[in-house]
C-alpha cells in the first residue's frame, strides 16, 4: 500500500513538471534574474530624470483574464502574471524575464523598462499613456529605435495570432500590434471581454495597496505583522478590500442531539501567547491573494487609553512643554507647519555613576589619542617667512613668472597653534529596534550606550563643545527627545548615569529629531558645526511616516540643517543603509558599521577624521 501511495505521488510529480513546463510561454534557458540588474537598473532610472526616492523592488504576479490555451488551462497556469508598474514610490519589475529566447533581450527588456517608467507619469489610459511615453523616449534619445524595434519585433512573433482570435479580441490584438510599431499612432482600442496578452514592454496601472487609506490617515493602526527583514524577503502580495460579515446566523447540517460528548473540568491556563505565530507567516507565503477587511466598532466615549505609552509615574521626566516643528510632505512639495509634537525628556530613575569599570580601558586608550588635537598645529601657507617652504606657492610663482605674470607671494609655511572652533551634537536612535539581539550577550542598545559613554569621555578630553541627545516616536503627536546632556552642562557622573538609564523607546520619526537638533545647534558660536546621527535602520513610525513619506522627510530636514550652517552625518549599523541613505545624506555624509560591536571604537574615531577636514 506504502509503494502505491509513494509511486502515485512520483507520478504525479513528474506529470506536473512536464504539463507546467510545456504549458509554459517563457524561456527558463534564456531567464535573466532583476536581482543580477537591480542596482545598475536603478542607477539608470534616477539618472534618467526618475525619482530619487522612488524604491525599485520586484512585483508580484497579477491576477489577468487571459484566454488561454488547452495545456495551460490543463496545467493551470498563467493565470497570474508579474508586469512592470510604477507610481509615485514604487517602481515594480518582474522578478526575472525570460520572454525572449535571447539572454540579451531580457536584459534589454529590464532597462526599457526602467528608461520608460523614468518617462512615466500619472497613468489615465493604459494603452493612450504606453505610446505617449514611448513616443517621448524614442524622440528624445533616436539612439533608443532600433533596440525598441528589436525588442517589439522579437515580441511580436510570440503574440497570439489575431487570426485565430474572436471579433472583439482579434481587433484589439491588432491595435495593440500597431501601437506597439508606431508609438502614437493608435488613438482608439476596441472594448473586449478579455484582457490582451501582456505586453512586457509596456507599464500597468499601480497597485497602491502599499500605502494608507485616505479614511484611515487620521486612524489607529494594529503595527507590523512581521519584521523589517522578512517583509524584505516576501513578496509584495496581491490584496483586495471585502466587507466584514457580521452574520452570526448559518444553516445547521446536524442535529446537537445525535453528538455524542464527554467533558472534565480542567484548570488551565489560557494565558496569550505573544511570540510570533510562525505558521501564519508561511501561510500568508503561500496565498497569492490577501483579503483585507475593516472591522468597524464603535467607539466608546469618554476616557481613551494608549496602552503604548507607560504610565505617567514611571514614564521619563518631561522638560517643559512640547514643541511644535513642521514636517515635509514631498506629495504637496511644501511644509506643514506645527505638524508634529516633540516633548523633552530626562531618563527616569538616572543616578550618578561612575564609568563602567569594562570600558575604563578603553577611555585611557582614546583620551591618549586624542590628547594631542587639544591644541591642534596647523601650517600657514604663503608667509613671508617660515620654517618650511611652501613648495605650491614656489611652483605657482614659478609657472607665473615663465608667463611674465609675477605677483609677490611668500613662499614659507608656518606652524602656529590654533584652537578648535567646532561644536558637535551626537543624536541616537533609541527606537525599538535597539531592543534586539546582536549576539547571546550584546542587545542593539548596549552597544549604543557603551558608544555615547566613550564619545563622552573622548569629547571632555578634547575639550570641544558637545551635546548628547535620544530619540524614538510614537506618531507624530509623540515624538520623544532625551536629554542626557547640553551644550551647557559639564560631563560627568550625572550624565553617565543618564546614558546607563537609557531604555528602548518606539518608533524613527527622524526629521522631527534632525530639525530639533538643528535648533538646539542654532545657538552655537563656533563656526564648525557638527550633528552626528547613529541609527540603526530607516525612518518610520505608525501613521504615514512610512517609506518615501518618510525618507523624504528626513532629507528635507538634512537640507534645512546644511542651509543652518550644520554638517549633518549619519553612522549606521543597518546593513541596507546604503540603498536609502546616499539619498538622505549623500554620498560623503554617511558611514556603515558593518560589525555593530565595533561602534564604541569608531565612533571616536569618525569624530576625528570629519573634524580634521
Amino acid at each position: 500500500m506504502a509503494f502505491t501511495v509513494e509511486l502515485e505521488e512520483w507520478v504525479g510529480s513528474v506529470w506536473h513538471r512536464f504539463i507546467t513546463r510545456r504549458a509554459s510561454p517563457d524561456f527558463p534557458e534564456a531567464r535573466v534574474d532583476l536581482a543580477s540588474l537591480q542596482r545598475p537598473l536603478a542607477l539608470l532610472f534616477r539618472a534618467m530624470g526618475g525619482a530619487s526616492g522612488v524604491a525599485l523592488e520586484a512585483a508580484s504576479p497579477r491576477q489577468l483574464l487571459l484566454r488561454r490555451n488547452l495545456l495551460q488551462q490543463v496545467a493551470g497556469t498563467c493565470k497570474q502574471l508579474p508586469v512592470a508598474w510604477c507610481d509615485s514610490s514604487n517602481l515594480r519589475l518582474p522578478p526575472s524575464l525570460a520572454v525572449y529566447p535571447d539572454v540579451g533581450l531580457n536584459q534589454e527588456l529590464y532597462r526599457w523598462l526602467a528608461l520608460l517608467a523614468a518617462q512615466a507619469g500619472d497613468m489615465r489610459h493604459w494603452a493612450l499613456d504606453n505610446q505617449r511615453w514611448t513616443a517621448e523616449l524614442l524622440q528624445r534619445y533616436p539612439a533608443m529605435r532600433p533596440r525598441y524595434q528589436r525588442l517589439v519585433e522579437a515580441h511580436l512573433q510570440l503574440r497570439p495570432d489575431p487570426s485565430q482570435l474572436a471579433g472583439g479580441e482579434a481587433a484589439l490584438e491588432r491595435a495593440l500590434c500597431q501601437a506597439l510599431r508606431e508609438p502614437g499612432s493608435v488613438h482608439q482600442f476596441p472594448r473586449s471581454e478579455r484582457a490582451p496578452w501582456p505586453l512586457p514592454l509596456w507599464l500597468y496601472p499601480a497597485q497602491n495597496l502599499g500605502e494608507p487609506q485616505a479614511c484611515q490617515l487620521g486612524e489607529e493602526s494594529d503595527g507590523q505583522l512581521v519584521n523589517a527583514s522578512e517583509q524584505q524577503q516576501l513578496a509584495r502580495k496581491q490584496a483586495k478590500r471585502v466587507e466584514e460579515s457580521t452574520s452570526k446566523g448559518g444553516l445547521l447540517i446536524f442535529r446537537l442531539e445525535n453528538l455524542f460528548s464527554w467533558s472534565e473540568h480542567i484548570e488551565l491556563d489560557r494565558c496569550s501567547d505573544d511570540s510570533e505565530d510562525l505558521d501564519a507567516a508561511r501561510v500568508a507565503e503561500d496565498l497569492d491573494e490577501l483579503a483585507l477587511s475593516k472591522q468597524r466598532l464603535r467607539k466608546g466615549g469618554g476616557l481613551k487609553l494608549d496602552l503604548d505609552l507607560p504610565p505617567a509615574d514611571v514614564d521619563d521626566i518631561p522638560l517643559g512643554d512640547g514643541i511644535r516643528l513642521p514636517e515635509w510632505d514631498y506629495r504637496k512639495q511644501s511644509l506643514n507647519k506645527d505638524f508634529v509634537n516633540l516633548q523633552m525628556y530626562l531618563p527616569r530613575g538616572s543616578e550618578a555613576q561612575h564609568l563602567p569599570a569594562r570600558l575604563a580601558p578603553l577611555a585611557k586608550r582614546l583620551r591618549r589619542q586624542f590628547e594631542h588635537l587639544r591644541n591642534d598645529r596647523q601650517w600657514l601657507r604663503q608667509q613671508t617667512q617660515g620654517s618650511e617652504l611652501d613648495l605650491q606657492a614656489w611652483l605657482d610663482f614659478h609657472v607665473e613668472r615663465q608667463h611674465g605674470h609675477c605677483v609677490e607671494r611668500g613662499l614659507f609655511m608656518q606652524q602656529r597653534t590654533t584652537r578648535r572652533d567646532l561644536a558637535c551634537l551626537l543624536l541616537a536612535d533609541l527606537s525599538m529596534s535597539t531592543d534586539a539581539h546582536l549576539d547571546d550577550e550584546h542587545r542593539v542598545i548596549d552597544v549604543v550606550i557603551d558608544s555615547l559613554l566613550l564619545f563622552g569621555e573622548t569629547l571632555s578630553t578634547l575639550g570641544d563643545p558637545f551635546a548628547l541627545y535620544g530619540f524614538s516616536s510614537l506618531r507624530r503627536q509623540q515624538v520623544r527627545m532625551q536629554e542626557l546632556k547640553s551644550f551647557s552642562q559639564r560631563y560627568d557622573d550625572q550624565t553617565r548615569g543618564r546614558i546607563q538609564a537609557l531604555k528602548p523607546g518606539y518608533y524613527t520619526r527622524m526629521g522631527a529629531a534632525i530639525r530639533q537638533a538643528t535648533q538646539l545647534m542654532s545657538g552655537c558660536r563656533q563656526k564648525r558645526k557638527l550633528l552626528l546621527l547613529v541609527t540603526d535602520g530607516k525612518p518610520n513610525d505608525l501613521d504615514l511616516y512610512e517609506g518615501r513619506y518618510g525618507v523624504e522627510d528626513t532629507r528635507e530636514a538634512v537640507l534645512e540643517a546644511r542651509r543652518a550652517g550644520l554638517l549633518p552625518f549619519c553612522i549606521t549599523i543597518d546593513q541596507q543603509g546604503g540603498d536609502y541613505l546616499p539619498y538622505m545624506f549623500g554620498a560623503n555624509g554617511y558611514t556603515l558599521i558593518r560589525q555593530p560591536q565595533q561602534l564604541p571604537m569608531r565612533l571616536p574615531q569618525l569624530y576625528r577624521q570629519l573634524t580634521q577636514r
